[in-house]
């Protein structure tokens, strides 16, 4: 499996496309290539590797389901819950995540799969759900930003 390339998988929330590569994933979405992007992990020891966590919010980041923190150092990190996802995401250690939609638009399957360079579906399918809850962590506030 090439980290390089854009896969199109069910995320833990909503359909979304998955690639090392944040340049190749912002021109698919139609968006600025330096635009940042949120990095999924699937453990606690990958997500030390790219952003220290604040004290005050160790047991609140470990624990949170569903949920995307801003960290004071500027990333965007989600460490994802046990499952298939999860096990998706060890192949790799992490990977750029965004919505298989273009910026502004709902999700279309056609779009996603003609834009995607491998398709990983499961038995359930793909399904569009609420995107993941955003806060931003300072040394010791959080603040909600979604």
């Amino acid at each position: 499996m090439d980290p390089r390339r854009v896969y199109l998988v069910q995320t833990d929330t909503t359909v979304g496309f998955l690639s090392q590569d944040k340049a190749k994933l912002n021109t698919i979405k139609g968006r600025n290539p330096n635009q940042p992007c949120l990095k999924s992990v699937s453990t606690c020891k990958e997500l030390q590797r790219h952003a220290r966590v604040p004290h005050s919010f160790k047991k609140r980041v470990r624990y949170a389901k569903k949920t995307t923190f801003l960290f004071p150092n500027g990333e965007a990190l989600r460490l994802v819950a046990p499952g298939e996802h999860a096990r998706f995401l060890e192949a790799f250690g992490w990977m750029y995540s965004t919505s298989a939609n273009p910026t502004g638009r709902g999700f279309d399957l056609a779009f996603a799969k003609e834009n995607a360079d491998v398709v990983v579906e499961n038995q359930g399918g793909f399904f569009e759900a609420p995107p993941s809850r955003l806060f931003q962590l300072g040394r010791i506030r959080a603040r909600r930003k979604r």
